[in-house]
């Protein structure tokens, strides 16, 4: 039994979940912002907004700010890991989930 192999895409695929998600439309450079806030809000929004998205706003958020951590791994920065981890805390209490 052969097996088939994958062809080869240029490109991450995990950037086309980021800007393809039928989760939320977000804005462009979002996670490389120094404010955890600022991040939160945006998120908020942006799931707000969303039509497309099978979760509740806040479960949408969260999963693709969590997916971004996840996907960036150890190539992500530890200062920005921590101010991303630091918009997971302003999400949940943008949301009253505290």
């Amino acid at each position: 039994m052969k097996t088939k192999k994958k062809d080869a895409q240029p490109g991450k695929w995990s950037a086309a979940v980021t800007s393809h998600s039928n989760a939320l439309d977000l804005e462009e450079r979002i996670f490389t912002s120094e404010n955890p806030a600022a991040i939160a809000a945006s998120l908020k929004r942006s799931a707000l907004r969303s039509k497309r998205r099978k979760g509740t706003p806040f479960q949408s958020a969260m999963s693709m700010l969590n997916f971004y951590i996840n996907r960036a791994g150890k190539n992500l920065p530890e200062k920005q890991r921590q101010v991303l981890e630091a918009a997971k805390d302003e999400l949940r209490e943008a949301f009253g989930k505290v």
